[in-house]
């Protein structure tokens, strides 16, 4: 990687399960933020964890937080790059939506602006309404804006839904 990378991504990050080895959901974070350093990623700033209540039929609370990352790919090899760490956590991307994790890794912003494909959106569709991905991201990119609101992280997260 060099040292001026090309793309910088607004990473959100959330567990809600142990993973064998490794610990509980802080503890998965903690290790999904080292395996994006050492899948290549430039770790530039991580946001404190919170935790919050499931969305869908979930019953477990999460582990959430925010991770700001530099890397010479794009978007599409950028997404190709997140879900070989969500698979090598253990993650499987079938069945129901929304169901228990043992890591989700999900771009929510790109330095880029916008990007639509049939397999990845950004930003993240629903970042906007959902306190525990605008919380995090307020902590290390408040001035960041949303390319189809312009409006910043902050300015997002102040209108949120608090219980959201």
């Amino acid at each position: 990687m060099t040292e001026a990378s090309a793309h910088r991504y607004l990473i959100a990050l959330g567990s809600n399960q142990r993973l064998p080895g490794v610990g509980r959901p802080r503890a998965v974070l903690d290790a999904a933020v080292a395996a994006l350093a050492e899948g290549g990623w430039q770790v530039e700033a991580v946001s404190r964890w919170i935790e919050s209540r499931p969305l869908g039929p979930s019953l477990r609370r999460y582990a959430n937080g925010a991770a700001l990352i530099a890397g010479d790919l794009d978007p599409p090899e950028a997404l190709e790059s997140l879900q070989a760490i969500e698979r090598s956590f253990g993650r499987e991307r079938r069945g129901q939506r929304w169901r228990s994790r043992t890591l989700d890794l999900d771009i929510v912003l790109w330095s880029g602006g916008a990007w639509h494909s049939p397999d990845l959106a950004i930003p993240h569709p629903a970042f906007r309404e959902r306190r525990f991905v605008l919380g995090p991201a307020e902590q290390i990119v408040p001035q960041w804006r949303d390319p189809v609101t312009r409006l910043t992280v902050r300015q997002l997260s102040w209108r949120a839904d608090p219980c959201a």
